[in-house]
């Protein structure tokens, strides 16, 4: 027993040791890694919600050729107007946009205001 509780410190001792900290050794710093500038890929995509239900209308069409990005959006406002924006975007210009609008807008009537009339009298 007493052979098995020495052999358990040496042990612990040689674990305590290896695990130590080597204030000695300045860090290690590798190269950093290499960096490469991937090129644009090109794409194209579109969508479109039109729900009556909900009115929700709005879609966006954008495509890229991987250095010049371009396309429109629109979305139908609360006030009945539509809201179309053309862009084109690139490293040299940045975004560009050409923001129409489509119809006029409307508003609803406000009601009148209610009636207030003196309270009643207790009895």
């Amino acid at each position: 027993m007493k052979t098995f509780q020495v052999v358990i410190m040496a042990a612990a001792a040689v674990a305590l040791a290896a695990a130590a900290p080597r204030p000695d050794s300045p860090p290690q710093y590798g190269p950093p890694p290499p960096h490469y500038k991937e090129p644009g890929m090109p794409y194209d995509f579109a969508y479109a919600v039109k729900d009556d239900y909900t009115g929700n209308d709005f879609g966006q069409q954008e495509s890229s050729d991987g250095h010049v990005t371009s396309g429109s959006y629109y979305v139908a406002l609360p006030d009945g107007r539509v809201q179309k924006v053309s862009f084109t975007a690139d490293h040299e210009g940045g975004y560009v946009a050409d923001v129409t609008y489509e119809g006029e807008a409307t508003y609803p009537a406000h009601p009148a205001p209610p009636a207030y009339g003196p309270p009643a009298p207790y009895a």
